[in-house]
């Protein structure tokens, strides 16, 4: 399986590396990209890959799939519970619909359904019936795998790009599988409705969900990369309340958030807001008291001016508020305060001593870059060229530490 689906790939551009994984019952090959392709582009090109190494793959290995993997999809951004005293199959045909409307939106990478069981369709077959026809149980098998299936015919290319075409030949419903004729007898036609029993089925669980001791199914919303989390969790909290106000939700079918990611990040932007507005209130409270009214005015249009300077610098580069981003401002607010205070000392000093304003303003913008240099420079060993020798010919040289 792994190697067809290798030499198709070899094709794309882009590859920076390929890695194959192969063990009984399942393979899988990851694709790591260069830095600055485009990955849409390079998601087209895997499927289109992928969908021409279909008819090469064996008759009985199930349909291939192509998934985006990124660090942000590893941790879901929310998670949405489902239960109450509904039948399972009517949960789980309402956790479809919302995953599929999920994954339309831009913001949202993939959605995973907790506690699902994929449909069956379970053939029963009753083995007097099978011997009358001089029929078995070989015949039944051979006969629905090949009439439920995908027929790859090829592709199309019309001078602008080209597609795959496939043909479909699936059942869509129990009584397509009812009406399957098998054999003549005669001048009856012998379908799988006279040998056996057709009903829809559920696969066993491979996972479980219960909350508050009731069957439940979740659905784990995972973000794109790049995208804004709290608005990816707004938009999904938007979706499932429409969805409750629809005349097909049931009355008995609750849901509950057990999982928003974006609690932690709200918290941070409260905690940073926090943060600024007690620094403002207290450096202006203590330069009123010492400094005057004036100078505190500055002070506290400085340090709110300067986030908000940086967020906008941060808006026009195309850049998210992270993590990162805002922990780094939250340690910023230090450095401002002490900024202020240390500049405009300075400058009232400078005033007092009877400096015009403007001279003492233009010191008040060196000051503080002035000062750190200076204590830089202090620490700077002092170094000079040394050399030994005998006239104007020196035979060494060296380089000599001086305090």
């Amino acid at each position: 399986m792994v190697r067809p689906i290798e030499q198709e790939l070899r094709s794309i551009e882009g590859i920076k590396e390929m890695t194959a994984v192969a063990s009984e019952g399942h393979a899988s090959v990851t694709l790591e990209f260069n830095v600055g392709v485009d990955l849409d582009q390079a998601m087209a090109d895997v499927r289109e890959a992928v969908d021409l190494v279909k008819p090469r793959l064996p008759d009985d290995s199930d349909e291939p799939t192509v998934n985006e993997v990124t660090f942000a999809n590893q941790q879901p951004v929310l998670s949405v519970a489902l239960y109450g005293d509904v039948s399972e199959r009517a949960i789980v045909k309402i956790a479809r619909k919302l995953q599929e409307k999920l994954e339309g939106f831009k913001q949202v990478l993939e959605v995973d359904i907790a506690g699902d069981r994929s449909d069956v369709v379970e053939i029963i077959v009753e083995p007097l019936l099978l011997e009358s026809y001089g029929l078995d149980q070989e015949d039944i098998f051979n006969l629905v795998s090949r009439n439920n299936r995908v027929v790859a015919a090829g592709y199309v290319d019309t001078g602008y790009g080209r597609f795959s075409v496939k043909v479909p030949s699936v059942f869509e419903s129990v009584t397509d599988v009812l009406s399957l004729p098998i054999k003549m007898d005669g001048i009856q036609v012998v379908t799988v409705g006279d040998v056996a029993t057709v009903r829809r089925a559920f696969k066993d669980p491979e996972s479980f969900a219960r909350l508050d001791g009731k069957p439940a199914i979740v659905l784990d919303v995972k973000k794109r990369a790049g995208e804004n989390i709290i608005e990816t969790v707004e938009i999904v909290k938007a979706v499932i309340n429409e969805a409750q106000k629809s005349t097909q939700w049931p009355g008995a079918l609750q849901v509950k958030y057990t999982w928003d990611g974006s609690e932690d990040v709200r918290t941070m932007l409260t905690d940073l807001q926090n943060n600024i507005l007690s620094a403002v209130l207290l450096v202006v409270i203590v330069i009123i008291a010492i400094l005057g009214a004036r100078t505190a005015l500055l002070v506290g249009i400085s340090i709110p001016g300067s986030f908000l300077t940086g967020l906008v610098v941060l808006a026009l580069a195309g850049l998210t508020v992270n993590i990162v981003v805002l922990f780094s401002l939250i340690m910023a607010v230090g450095l401002l305060v002490d900024g202020a205070i240390v500049v405009t000392e300075y400058a009232d000093r400078r005033m007092r001593e009877g400096v015009n304003r403007k001279q003492a303003i233009k010191k008040r913008r060196t000051v503080w870059h002035g000062q750190s240099l200076h204590q830089r420079q202090r620490h700077w060993p002092r170094l000079r060229l040394c050399c030994s020798g005998r006239g104007s010919r020196a035979n060494s040289w060296a380089i000599c530490r001086s305090r």
